[in-house]
């Protein structure tokens, strides 16, 4: 998505005069309307049917149902998010709604001569966002990754009486051979060792009272 490109938006205000007004002002930037809606009940739902490229919502200030419906969104349909407050809202109300995922938060409603500049705001912002959130996904698999890894290799090495270096060039043959992700194969070792380590616990026990 680029902030130059014409956006479809989903349009979240109960006033139809001041919706007209804001549509008016978009649609001579390029942009789209594609629904407009009174609330944000089910906004989920119609972000995954609609498919919008940016959701804008026109209100006095952001209602609890707003920012439940807004962080359910950012989390399962992440869009910008452009909060245009008709009321000043203290420090906890903006923080409340920036948290719920709002990428940009507007004081006195959208001014026709501030739709680019709010537009391309929240664009830039949604996207140092998204990719703020990528890399922290990958950071965290990253390690989960290295936790399994380390876990095998120590079953392994248990298992084998081996080093570290050759319990690592196990995993690593085998993760070559299936064409498969080190982690993977690391989770597959650690299922069928412990799970060895498990059924052979009470065959040992009734061994040694035989």
């Amino acid at each position: 998505m680029h902030s130059t490109d014409p956006l479809r938006i989903l349009l979240i205000d109960k006033d139809s005069d001041r919706a007209r007004l804001v549509k008016q002002a978009l649609e001579l930037e390029g942009h789209e309307v594609i629904s407009q809606r009174p609330d944000a009940t089910g906004l989920t739902a119609a972000v995954a049917r609609d498919e919008p490229d940016m959701v804008i919502i026109d209100m006095d200030l952001p209602d609890r149902d707003t920012l439940e419906n807004m962080s359910t969104m950012n989390e399962h349909a992440p869009r910008p998010i452009v909060f245009c407050a008709n009321e000043p809202g203290d420090r906890d109300t903006i923080k409340a709604a920036l948290h719920a995922g709002v990428s940009a938060y507007v004081m006195d409603g959208l001014q026709p001569e501030k739709v680019r500049a709010i537009i391309d705001s929240a664009v830039a912002q949604f996207e140092s966002f998204q990719a703020l959130r990528t890399e922290l996904a990958q950071t965290r698999t990253a390690l989960e990754d290295r936790k399994l890894i380390e876990r095998a290799k120590g079953l392994i090495m248990k298992r084998e009486g081996c080093d570290e270096d050759a319990a690592y060039q196990v995993l690593r043959k085998s993760a070559m051979d299936h064409s498969e992700r080190l982690a993977v194969i690391a989770q597959r070792v650690i299922d069928i060792l412990e799970s060895e380590t498990t059924t052979a616990a009470p065959r040992r026990a009734l061994q040694q009272a035989s």
